[in-house]
Formats: C-alpha cells, structure tokens, sequence
C-alpha cells in the first residue's frame, strides 16, 4: 500500500478544483504519475493493488485499471502478471534530481536580455470592457454588423474553401490595393498595392521596424511624450531612445537636425501626436524628410487616427511629402472600425517590401483572409468611407460634451486640453493633488484614466491623465464625469 502522505497527496490530486474537468481515472493517473516524477516513488517499488487502492480511494477498481493502465502506456510502470505494479526502472532520469514543481514555479524565469526587456515593459495591455474614459478605444455599438456579416457571406461564396487556407505573407492583394487608394486619396500619400504590407496590428508594425531596421544599442529619436506602446516596442529591441520635445507644433525639429551623433530613425504620431495631439506643422515635416534624406535614416510614420480630424483639413501624411523614400507609414484599422479586427498594415520603401513581409512570418506567418477580403469589400464599396464620416460627426460632438463638462465640473482640478482630432483628450493637474491619487481615485469609481506624466521620457511632464471619448455617448460621458468629481472632491477634503 501507499505510505499515508502518498495516499494524502493522490487524495488531494482528485479533490483540487483545478483538476475537476479531467476524467477520474485520468486524476489518478497524473497523481501517481507526479509522485513517480518527484522520488516519492522509485524505481521499482510496488504500487497498491488496484481492488486495495479502489478501497481507500472510495472509487471503482476499473477506474483504478484505467488508471495503471496508461501509467502503463506511457512507460511510467511496469506490469508483471502475478506480481502486480511496479514504478519502472529508467535509465535515463532519476526521479526527484529536479526542482519541486512549488519551487520551480516560484523561480525567476531564465530569460534572454531581451526576453527580459520585453518582460519587464508589462507589454501593451488593453480593457477587454471599455470603462470611461479608457482611451483609444472607438464606438463599436454602432458598427453596421449586417452588412459586414453580409460581405463576408459574399467572400464565402465567390472564394470557397480558399479563403481557409494559407495566405500571402505581404497580405491579400486586393486589400492592399484598396489600402493603397485610400492613402493616396485621403491621406495624400505615394502608396502602390506592391508596397503595402498587412500585419495585424501598429504594434506589430512598430516591433518589425525596430528589430529589422536597427541593432542593438543603435539610438531612435521618440517624441517626448511619446506613445508608450513605441517606447516599449523600442525598449524590448534594446534601442537607445533619444526624447526630442514636444511643442504645439509637434516635435521640435531644430533637436533633431542638431544631432552630431548617428541616430537611425526618428518615431513620430504627426497628425495627433500621441498625447498632446498637437499636428505636426508642414515645415518641420519638409525639415525632417530632408534631414532623414541627408543621413539616410529611416522615419517611422504612426498615423494611427488620422481619419478623426475635427478642425480642417489634416495635413497630408509625411510619407506623401517624401520623395526620397525614407518614410515607413504606419496605419491601422483598430481604431476607425474596431479592435477585434485584428489588420494594420505598413507603406513601405520598395527595398523594404521582401525583408518585411520574410520577418512578419516568423512572428504570425500572415493574417487571416477571411477577414482581408471581407474588409477589402467594405473598402470597395464605399463603406469604409461612409463609416468613417459617420464616426467623425459623432466623436466631434462627444469631445465637445466632454470639454464642457470637464470645464463645468472639474476646473478646480485639471484644464483640459481640446485637441484638433484623435479619440482621447489630455487634461492637465492644476491642484496640488498628485497625479496617482487622482489616477486611484477614478479607479475607485469604476473610471479608467491614463497618466500623462509616465508618458514623458525625460520624466519632467506635467501631471494629468488622458481621456478617452469616442466609444462612450454623451450620457455615459456625463454620468461618469459626475462620479470622476465626486471621487476627486473625497481625495482633496481636510
């Protein structure tokens, strides 16, 4: 028989919660299995009979059967008929040399330098349920689901089994097609379906660029604040990231041009500048293609909500400005149509094309086509556009609601920043409150907020957080800005 803790632990095996779903004589299985694994059991000592352990398990004898029987099977015991079980003799392994499965799990993982910078970023982490005022995040309530169900019924029927198979690495041709008319025709840029690369996401784009485009220790310039998703795509390639400030103009130019250092490339968010959402001015773009021409470095466009400008026309993107090729134009549909899409895509330097779309297959392989050719009908159809329209009026509004109900309710805290564009507005701590109190305050109340002060490189911001807008109505936006006050006043009380 089991010594009384062997018999206790295969007990506990069967009783833990974690176990529940797995099949009884499959429990007891992993249980014996683990005690064989940790010494508890050596080679070639006997195991109880299988009537005698069905007895002090309270199970039937077949399940105990069915339990030796794939220990068995696997090679963990051996069967002598007449003799009974016995645990194996392995040549190999001697059980119980390694860590306890307690002790192994409380070990710091063995990572690469880079596997550890990737680590201790915390990665990108979004809301699975959007809380106001979470930013970034657009209105999904109002996306035309049957229409989109209806293009993909149509995708189905025209391509068959084909759209479930592999697909292209550089992305669905007529998607990149469409992409590519749409930069050219709303963003004013110099895009070919053969340049046009599909990932799944700007995150993606940006980890491809910083891994392939530069080595370890080489320096970036990032605007200051910057978005923190670059800084931690940048920071896990192990880049030395040069902050160049930010003005209401956008990144100051004069920073960059008077670098006497080799810098490989500049990151820049120029039409909303992530989180000022200040627009960068037209010269300093002409300053810094010129600059980017003359060093031969690389410029990382992200123009990541272009679509939503509320004040004028936008500014035609860098990468239509560049006649020297050097700009990569980073775009995304995550937040003109919604996240669960899954499909961003790069406008690349012809050269660029092979060893981008041969790098994403070591990452993903491709992106699904069902959705690609799905979204390259709503593009075709005009439906992109009139979605976008639609969403553009709306944002509008709700970031007008927004600012007036910042000023009316919270002017004792914070002065709120209106930016031209973007789904998110900055606000700027003008009490003597820190900016972790009021981020935890929020919180308290069910209000995600962004702190802007992270967001500085040189880490000399001013306190405030963000506030995200788009994918709430003008009701929630109130009713939450109430609860934000109230939450604010009970921190500030003597």
């Amino acid at each position: 028989m089991f010594k009384q803790p062997q018999l206790e632990s295969v007990k506990a095996w069967l009783a833990h919660p974690a176990h529940a779903a797995m099949p009884l004589h499959a429990r007891i299985q992993r249980a014996i299995r683990r005690l064989i694994l940790d010494g508890a059991l050596g080679p070639g000592k006997p195991l109880p009979a299988s009537r005698a352990l069905a007895k002090s398990l309270g199970v039937s004898r077949d399940t105990i059967e069915a339990g030796y029987a794939q220990l068995h099977a696997e090679g963990f015991i051996d069967r002598r008929v007449g003799s009974g079980s016995f645990v194996a003799q392995m040549a190999e392994f001697t059980p119980g040399r390694g860590l306890s499965q307690r002790n192994a799990r409380n070990q710091a993982p063995n990572l690469s330098k880079r596997g550890n910078a990737m680590f201790r970023s915390g990665g990108v982490r979004e809301l699975l349920a959007p809380r106001p005022f979470a930013h970034g995040m657009p209105e999904t309530r109002s996306f035309p689901l049957p229409l989109w169900e209806r293009l993909q019924r149509q995708v189905l029927k025209e391509t068959g089994t084909q759209a479930l198979l592999h697909g292209d690495p550089q992305g669905a041709e007529p998607l990149r097609r469409a992409i590519a008319d749409y930069v050219n025709l709303e963003r004013g840029g110099r895009a070919t379906a053969d340049r046009v690369l599909i990932l799944t996401s700007s995150q993606q784009a940006l980890t491809l660029c910083a891994n392939l485009l530069l080595d370890p220790g080489d320096r970036i310039f990032i605007e200051d604040p910057a978005y923190y998703g670059a800084r931690k795509a940048f920071d896990a390639a192990d880049l030395e990231c040069v902050p160049v400030r930010v003005d209401r103009q956008g990144i100051v130019v004069e920073r960059v041009t008077a670098e006497s250092r080799k810098v490989k490339a500049v990151y820049l968010t120029p039409s909303h500048q992530f989180p000022t959402g200040a627009t960068l001015a037209l010269d300093r773009r002409l300053a810094l293609i010129e600059w980017a021409a003359r060093h031969q470095t690389w410029i990382i466009e992200d123009d990541y909500d272009s679509e939503f400008h509320y004040a004028g026309k936008p500014t035609a993107c860098v990468q239509g400005l560049d006649p020297h090729d050097r700009t990569i134009y980073i775009g995304t549909f995550t937040k003109s149509l919604f996240p669960g899409l899954r499909i961003g895509y790069v406008v690349l330097p012809l050269q660029l094309v092979k060893p981008m779309s041969v790098a994403r297959t070591l990452f993903d392989g491709h992106s699904a086509p069902m959705a690609q050719l799905t979204l390259a009908r709503f593009m075709e159809g005009g439906h992109f556009g009139t979605h976008v329209r639609a969403m553009r009026g709306i944002y509008a509004e709700r970031l007008d609601v927004l600012a007036t109900l910042v000023r009316k309710r919270l002017s004792n805290f914070v002065e709120a920043r209106v930016p031209v564009g973007g789904l998110q507005m900055p606000c700027v701590l003008t009490c003597d409150m820190s900016e972790r109190t009021a981020i935890d305050a929020a919180r308290r109340v069910g209000i995600e907020l962004l702190g802007l002060s992270a967001l500085h490189v040189a880490g000399n911001g001013k306190a405030g957080f963000l506030m995200g807008f788009a994918a709430y109505t003008p009701t929630e936006i109130e009713v939450a800005i109430v609860k934000l006050a109230n939450a604010l006043r009970s921190v500030t009380k003597p």
